[in-house]
């Protein structure tokens, strides 16, 4: 037995939108904070490296701002956790990958510009945001 998702509901689409942006609003702080750091300290480290190291500071900061977020609708520290770290693990992984290659392949890797950042940040909210409508509709699960 199969069942389908109706992907044409405007009040779902919206309520994971909203998810999404949380989670882009984490992962980016951690991530382009950290290309930024290196851009403007000029410390010798691998392209390679930079990268990595801004995907985890990214998904590091995420799991924070979404812990936070969900203490503040009054869940406990422990299972504000295990949601952040157990709901938006794939959305926060698939959208750093995809703002890190977008800025590897539009500047050559670890390199912000006034015009590589809006784009990376567009491509890094569509990349999950199916998927965070996919899970909401098929099993209710909201994390915001």
């Amino acid at each position: 037995m199969t069942s389908t998702i109706d992907w044409n509901h405007k009040v779902t689409w919206m309520v994971s939108a909203k998810n999404t942006f949380w989670c882009l609003l984490g992962c980016a702080i951690g991530d382009l904070g950290t290309i930024l750091f290196f851009q403007l300290s000029e410390i010798p480290f691998p392209l390679m490296g930079i990268m990595i190291l801004a995907i985890i500071n990214g998904l590091i900061t995420s799991i924070i701002l979404e812990t936070f977020i969900l203490m503040r609708q009054k869940i406990s520290f422990v299972n504000a956790l295990k949601t952040a770290l157990g709901m938006s693990l794939i959305s926060m992984i698939s959208m750093e990958i995809t703002m890190n290659l977008t800025d590897y392949i539009l500047t050559g890797g670890a390199i912000l510009t006034w015009w590589v950042v809006p784009i990376m940040l567009i491509v890094g909210f569509l990349t999950p945001w199916p998927y965070n409508y996919w899970r909401l509709k098929k099993f209710g699960i909201n994390c915001h």
